[in-house]
């Protein structure tokens, strides 16, 4: 699934996995849906800073932001309705701040009073739109923390931690606080996996590595081949080599 800071539209499909995504009316939040085949192999899914709400057809839970990448096990025949909520815009409209969410994904009924979840299961059940809407009218009620947009910006432009704290007015230390509860990791790693989302792209489009490793402000290829280990336990080439077959 693609990196949550990226809103284009986007479809792609095999004999295994049909994905498409759009943007919503709400920025920041990204409609997607997902739909496996009668034979789905594992997926990997990357990190990304991103919250998401998922519909399975029976049930909505949340999965929280990933510290590392992960792979998905999907049954066949699948298929996901979700949202994906960047910038820091989940914790607000969920009710739940992300780091309680870090690396976890978990039903909805065990986030949320028991009458609210499955209210909105039964509305989206009847009519998968509802997902949509209910977005609007959450919006419209619960404003994000302001810091979650401009952080997430300067973390996707590379803009050093010192830095982002010294234009917001706060402490390195305030900053790593208040990033907690809105991405669920400091603004260090949001920045290492964002970074590492952009050379991804680069390097998918089919820019060499080295290139990739300068452009995206790597101390060098050897300094973005340990990152990508660090974040994905294996090398720029196999994980390209991945990706490419899906």
């Amino acid at each position: 699934m693609s990196s949550c800071g990226d809103e284009r539209r986007d479809a792609r499909h095999d004999q295994r996995v049909t994905y498409a995504e759009r943007a919503t009316s709400v920025a920041g939040v990204t409609l997607w849906r997902w739909s496996a085949g009668s034979a789905p192999e594992p997926g990997l899914i990357l990190p990304d800073g991103c919250l998401d709400l998922l519909w399975d057809g029976a049930r909505l839970f949340v999965a929280g932001p990933d510290t590392a990448a992960r792979w998905h096990e999907g049954k066949p025949d699948a298929s996901l309705l979700a949202l994906r909520f960047s910038s820091g815009t989940g914790p607000e409209f969920l009710g739940i701040p992300a780091d309680e969410l870090r690396d976890r994904t978990v039903s909805l009924d065990d986030l949320w009073p028991a009458g609210d979840s499955r209210r909105l299961a039964d509305q989206i059940a009847s009519d998968p739109a509802e997902l949509g809407r209910w977005l609007v009218q959450r919006a419209a009620s619960r404003p994000v923390d302001p810091i979650g947009v401009p952080v997430f910006a300067m973390a996707s432009a590379g803009v050093p931690v010192a830095v982002m704290a010294d234009r917001l007015g706060i402490s390195p230390r305030q900053l790593h606080r208040r990033c907690l509860p809105v991405f669920g990791y400091g603004p260090l790693r949001l920045a290492r996996v964002l970074r590492m989302g952009r050379a991804l792209d680069h390097a998918r489009a089919g820019m060499p590595l080295a290139q990739v490793a300068a452009v995206c402000r790597y101390a060098d290829q050897a300094h973005l081949s340990r990152e990508v280990r660090a974040l994905v336990s294996t090398t720029p080439t196999t994980l390209l080599a991945e990706l490419g077959a899906r």
